[in-house]
């Protein structure tokens, strides 16, 4: 069994803003904005949406594979992942770029407005693929560079593999036709609220016209949960798991998403895979950090129990190490 994740690998300079964005942005001034954010605190951390999603696979005990390009700064990242077990023969290395770098400024009520640099992650990995399993290996296809995202999309489709579409921060940089291509033979589609408006926009298509192209829509909605649609009509609310703090909400989709893959692995519903994902999100802000957080069984348990009221219906044993 292999997971493949076509996903960003980045630096993340995640900021936080003390005040609200609202009160400095006037609406009827909004063709003219010009405005500082004084930041009240900056950090360098690992990060990317394929980096976030093997991290938390690695806690859940189970290794992956990152298909994406970095550049000459990646040294020490490469390091971590490797002894965490990723498996790196996905990457490309740009040797004359820059690793991509994200710089994030969240507000006091976790509304985010982030900057990202794609530097090495413009250029296509062009990994080429083993021969998979059908019933065994899974792929998860989050933002990254968008030739590969298409690409793997189109791959997974046609030799029958099944993976699963999450376009987020790079639903903007894809046209109406490739998120219909990434949408289309995919197991599922997964985004925010927000972003599955945008993705109706673009594709001028409706949620049922996209029901029409996969057969299940999840949808992320903070601390309202998530909502599972199917095909035919089919419609299901997962909670959002209680959280000690809310310290910062970046990569919190990331570890939900990490969370339903290794219950859709266990053959679990989905809607018990998204409440391990919603358990996964949960740890992950209450710290500051897209993989900064950590669990083992026993406290995702605990987790999954407080917001559920069920056990947790997965046992696993980590591969990282808890962090000081």
């Amino acid at each position: 069994m292999s997971i493949f994740i076509t996903g960003s690998l980045a630096y993340d300079r995640v900021m936080n803003f003390p005040g609200t964005f609202g009160d400095y942005i006037i609406p009827d001034k909004i063709h003219m904005l010009n405005v500082c954010f004084p930041i009240g605190n900056l950090e360098e951390k690992r990060g990317g949406t394929g980096g976030n999603i093997a991290y938390n696979l690695a806690m859940l005990g189970e290794k992956s594979r990152i298909l994406t390009s970095v550049g000459k700064d990646f040294g020490s990242y490469k390091f971590y992942l490797e002894k965490i077990g990723v498996n790196l023969d996905g990457l490309n290395i740009a040797g004359n770029e820059f690793t991509a770098g994200a710089y994030i400024t969240t507000d006091k009520h976790a509304n985010q407005i982030t900057g990202f640099h794609a530097a090495a992650m413009t250029i296509p990995c062009a990994y080429k693929f083993p021969a998979l399993s059908a019933a065994e290996d899974i792929g998860i296809i989050a933002p990254t560079n968008t030739t590969d995202m298409t690409s793997h999309a189109a791959y997974y489709r046609e030799n029958g593999i099944r993976f699963i579409f999450d376009p987020g921060q790079q639903i903007t940089s894809l046209s109406g036709e490739e998120l219909i291509c990434g949408i289309t033979g995919a197991m599922l589609l997964i985004s925010n609220d927000y972003e599955l408006e945008l993705i109706c926009k673009l594709t001028g298509l409706d949620l049922e016209g996209i029901l029409k192209l996969t057969p299940v829509v999840i949808t992320t909605l903070g601390e309202k949960g998530s909502r599972i649609v199917r095909r035919g009509g089919g419609e299901s609310m997962v909670p959002a798991m209680p959280i000690n703090s809310l310290e910062n909400p970046t990569g919190a989709g990331d570890s939900y998403r990490a969370g339903l893959i290794k219950g859709i692995l266990n053959s679990l519903s989905l809607e018990e895979s998204a409440a391990i994902g919603a358990a996964c999100a949960a740890f992950c802000v209450e710290k500051y950090g897209t993989q900064e957080h950590y669990y083992d069984a026993a406290s995702l348990g605990a987790k999954y129990k407080a917001g559920t009221g069920k056990e947790l219906p997965i046992s696993f044993t980590p591969l990282v190490q808890q962090q000081n």
